[in-house]
């Protein structure tokens, strides 16, 4: 069996450093996802309370603890994320003050903030409180990596690719599932569709790549090369052709087939290790799927209508989870990673397993955002002259039935 023949690894100090990762997972992504939801739904003074938590351990973890490696060492990049996440929770914490209407900053203490408009900071709360989010799943990413020491020196490009590709099918997954879950976007009447947003997306996506992964004239071209150029054509190609598609709202099955071909070809991507191949083949089929789910939900469920009115069907659901899979695939398929799972003799089925339980649990995660979300927005729409009309309603039956009697 391939990699037999390799050391097995030697954890040191496991336990505590898997409790640190998981106070991390909880304090610094978790809480930080549930307190930005507060704030979109204006459920403000637990937001505060949320986010204070969160920056008090940020801070903690800055001066006290660490990721460091066998060696001892935390690599420079897991700790300025680290110090990035303690920096901007502080200064969500202090517009989460200001926009909560809390008196404990004194006017002078907030500077231009106090001057800014009750909408301006509203705002700034809101965009500050997705950025919370996103940095701190870069610092959850990060601190195996800094745990295990890898992606360094030659690996760190690879390391690079693999996490900004993998959490863009992640985080798009999750932009998926909130269009079809929330009925604000699931039954908009906006004049562009979802398709349109897509193509545009992955035209500028595929412009970047085409002109980025390869030194044009400056180096000759390589095996790697002309994979990731010629996805990158396809993109901004298949972007140009979806865009005029899906002019006027219509619907387009052109950022699905891309889906497909990137699928496709990623699949075909023959690696060093075997089992560094079967993960990226498996990334390939399951994005594959997810591009041939999109279509058929498109085309035959939906029959190019925007929704259901009133419903989502389970199927509706497979598309969005396929993505945020493919994506945690793509980011478990660096060589170091792959080289560990033969150094603790396992195969590529198990490991595959494996992270496919993690990204059930992502999309559960987003999932309960998303039902969170609603049932504050809901709960705080209710329209109290309702229950007054529905009580006066009551009455008058109770006085024709007294009527009756008599």
């Amino acid at each position: 069996m391939e990699g037999d023949d390799l050391p097995s690894p030697q954890p040191t100090h496991a336990a505590s450093k898997t409790f640190h990762w998981i106070m991390t997972l909880g304090l610094t992504l978790i809480l930080p996802s549930i307190s930005g939801v507060l704030v979109f739904a204006e459920r403000l003074h637990a937001a505060v309370i949320f986010q204070l938590v969160s920056a008090a351990y940020a801070v903690v973890e800055v001066v006290f603890l660490s990721f460091p490696d066998g060696d001892g060492v935390e690599n420079r990049t897991s700790r300025g994320t680290g110090v990035t996440f303690m920096l901007m929770s502080a200064v969500t914490v202090v517009f989460a003050l200001v926009h909560s209407g809390s008196k404990v900053l004194q006017p002078k203490a907030m500077g231009r903030i106090a001057h800014m408009g009750e909408r301006s900071v509203r705002i700034v709360h809101r965009a500050l409180s997705v950025l919370v989010t996103l940095v701190g799943w870069v610092r959850v990413c990060m601190a195996p990596i800094a745990l295990f020491g890898f992606c360094r020196d030659k690996h760190t490009g690879q390391c690079i690719a693999h996490g900004i590709m993998g959490s863009a099918f992640v985080w798009y997954g999750f932009v998926y599932a909130m269009v079809l879950v929330l009925p604000y976007f699931r039954e908009s009447s906006h004049p562009r569709s979802q398709e349109f947003y897509d193509s545009t997306l992955m035209m500028v996506w595929g412009v970047v790549n085409t002109f980025t992964e390869h030194r044009w004239g400056k180096e000759p071209w390589n095996h790697g090369d002309y994979q990731h150029t010629a996805m990158g054509i396809i993109w901004w190609c298949g972007g140009l052709l979806g865009m005029f598609l899906s002019r006027g709202g219509r619907r387009s099955f052109v950022p699905a087939l891309l889906l497909i071909y990137t699928g496709w070809a990623m699949s075909e991507h023959v690696q060093m290790l075997q089992v560094s191949t079967k993960v990226h083949a498996m990334f390939g089929i399951v994005l594959m799927t997810g591009g041939a789910l999109r279509i058929m939900e498109i085309s035959f469920l939906l029959r190019d209508e925007r929704s259901i009115p009133g419903r989502i069907m389970s199927f509706q659901y497979l598309p969005s989870f396929c993505l945020v899979e493919s994506g945690v695939l793509f980011m478990g398929a660096n060589e170091e990673q792959l080289e560990l799972v033969l150094r603790l003799h396992a195969d590529h089925s198990s490991y595959i397993m494996v992270v496919t339980g993690g990204a059930f649990m992502i999309y559960l995660w987003m999932l309960l955002l998303l039902e969170l979300y609603q049932r504050l927005t809901l709960t705080s729409n209710i329209n109290l002259s309702s229950y007054a009309a529905l009580e006066r309603e009551a009455d008058a039956r109770e006085f024709e039935l007294d009527d009756i009697e008599e």
